[in-house]
């Protein structure tokens, strides 16, 4: 016997008791964004390898161990996207969407990096992504950041997360910091946890995040970032904090938080929650003027930042946030027995869907007795069963039966819809 085939370890498959939580999460998304303006952009899941080693970063994990990448026929690298910024960057530019233009942009899909799967993280995994073009001011970078807490406070979730910001600098700040950085962890190379000594001839900042206790112990003496800030860099970020106290959206700054990608500059933030363990942070972004050019187009100012979505159905369900709406329901079962009644049983059907375009009207196929498709009708959670035999059709009646009470009322086939009305 041929072996059983399953999906491919940290690649799950969403099943139909759960899309509707995702489905629910997705178009609340969708309200909030284009209550901004935002217009929706799908690109790709294959990129050239060349588009994420430029633009993420040679040095980053993503890059050095995290990417799916393979030779096509033709002999090309190419690679399944880990991240959505920089094919939203080589969409847009490649369109003409972006030099001398503003733009806000948002985008879903697939995202997939070879790590170990956990709660949480897997790899295919789903992003949200919002970003926008052309405007260099502080204002955008605040518009973003209250656009996600009005998310969280529709979605229930506001009391539920923690903003985290921080301002990282121009490049020439940033690079000033990482030579004293380095020199001073050089001293202690052997007290750093095993990633930290690679990333210190890599990625050096990256050490700052790091959640070893001995290197954030070493840490502590070392020199700050906050000394390194550049003065155009220090009023963008005062002028962010005024924006976001102006509007009621509280903050914490943290002065470690530089994220992982090398295209970030200046402001940087995380959303981040107690109740999913070590995956704390549910949507992270922050500034990144030099992507574009970086990757070919026009120097561009551009903020923005991603959401996933496996961790903020996650939270949804562990904080008992999803709405009753959000779960797939049945609202009438229609049952029928015989073929005349069969007939009438999809003529209704039909007409309850186009007068009632909201409800969800299910009719039982594939034949079966009477009790089974009662047992059907039950397990669905209809509120309502439909019930049509060859009597009822030639009486020109239906047997409605409230599935909550056990009721049962003989209805005329042409008064249905106005009586379900009353109780929708």
């Amino acid at each position: 016997m041929s072996r059983k085939l399953q999906a491919i370890r940290g690649m799950n498959d969403i099943l139909p008791g759960q899309t509707a939580i995702w489905q629910y999460l997705e178009a609340t998304v969708a309200d909030v964004v284009k209550s901004y303006g935002y217009q929706q952009i799908r690109f790709p899941i294959v990129e050239h390898t060349e588009l994420f080693k430029r633009g993420v970063g040679e040095t980053t994990d993503i890059v050095e161990k995290e990417m799916y990448t393979f030779d096509d026929r033709n002999g090309e690298s190419l690679t399944l996207r880990p991240e959505g910024t920089a094919s939203c960057v080589r969409a847009a530019d490649q369109a003409g969407l972006l030099f001398n233009q503003t733009q806000r942009l948002w985008y879903v899909g697939p995202m997939f990096r070879y790590e170990r799967p956990q709660k949480g993280r897997y790899r295919q995994f789903h992003q949200i992504g919002v970003e926008t073009f052309g405007m260099s001011t502080p204002d955008i970078d605040a518009e973003l950041i209250i656009l996600s807490a009005r998310l969280w406070q529709k979605l229930g979730l506001l009391e539920h997360v923690e903003l985290q910001l921080n301002t990282i600098g121009v490049a020439a700040a940033r690079e000033a910091y990482k030579q004293a950085l380095v020199t001073y962890l050089s001293d202690y190379q052997d007290q750093l946890d095993e990633d930290s000594q690679r990333r210190l001839t890599t990625n050096p900042l990256r050490i700052l995040d790091s959640k070893d206790e001995r290197t954030q112990a070493v840490l502590a003496g070392a020199p700050s970032l906050e000394d390194y800030i550049d003065e155009e860099s220090r009023e963008h970020f005062e002028r962010l904090q005024a924006l976001l106290t102006a509007n009621g959206v509280p903050f914490v700054i943290n002065r470690k938080l530089v994220r992982g990608l090398d295209y970030y500059g200046k402001t940087v933030f995380e959303w981040v929650t107690t109740h999913l363990g070590a995956q704390a942070t549910v949507c992270a972004g922050g500034r990144y003027d030099g992507l574009v050019e970086q990757l070919g187009g026009k120097a561009t100012p551009a903020v923005g930042f991603a959401m996933g979505i496996e961790r903020l159905v996650l939270l949804l369900e562990t904080l008992n946030l999803v709405p009753e709406q959000a779960a797939d329901k049945v609202d009438i079962f229609v049952v029928s027995l015989g073929e005349q009644a069969e007939l009438a049983s999809s003529v209704l059907a039909e007409r309850l869907r186009n007068e009632y375009a909201g409800l969800t009207v299910l009719r039982h196929c594939g034949g079966g007795n009477f009790k089974n498709q009662m047992k059907k009708a039950d397990r669905s959670g209809a509120r309502f069963t439909l019930i049509l035999g060859e009597n009822e059709v030639a009486e020109g009646v239906c047997q409605v039966k409230n599935m909550a009470t056990g009721e049962q009322e003989t209805i005329a086939t042409e008064q249905v819809a106005q009586y379900l009305a009353s109780h929708f």
